[in-house]
């Protein structure tokens, strides 16, 4: 499995670049996982080519838990290439046209995040994923 983080902008501020480098390190324990930071959503498609699954952060989407999501993730990861790719969008969400074409549309949660945190959040929940996967301790449900 291939694990691609698509977002809008950078992350500047240094304790959530922290946060989410630790995140991405711990991931690539489990598979290749990597970030690619666009200037503007309409960048976003061009950076996902033809990824296998395509999953958009809407604050509407399908909402899952832990559990469910490490689930959804290792079923993504059989299809076609294995490669799974999570978009973000900026301030003003994704364009609706990428937003249409995903397979697949999960929230982080009904609360509205600033982008910046729901990529470090969607960071720390893949990670979660993977632990959940292989029993491994960090994940404390079942």
């Amino acid at each position: 499995m291939r694990i691609f983080v698509v977002a809008v902008g950078k992350l500047k501020e240094r304790a959530l670049r922290t946060l989410a480098d630790d995140y991405l390190e711990r991931i690539r324990r489990y598979c290749r996982c990597d970030e690619i930071e666009v200037r503007e959503s309409a960048d976003l498609s061009r950076q996902l080519g033809r990824l296998s699954t395509t999953v958009a952060l809407e604050v509407d989407g399908r909402s899952l838990s832990s559990s469910q999501l490490s689930r959804e993730l290792e079923r993504w990861g059989r299809r076609g290439k294995g490669d799974v790719g999570f978009v973000i969008g900026g301030a003003d969400g994704l364009p609706q046209a990428l937003s249409q074409a995903a397979d697949e549309r999960l929230s982080l949660s009904t609360l509205t995040l600033p982008h910046q945190l729901a990529r470090v959040l969607l960071l720390e929940q893949l990670y979660r994923s993977h632990t959940l996967l292989r029993g491994e301790p960090y994940a404390r449900e079942g």
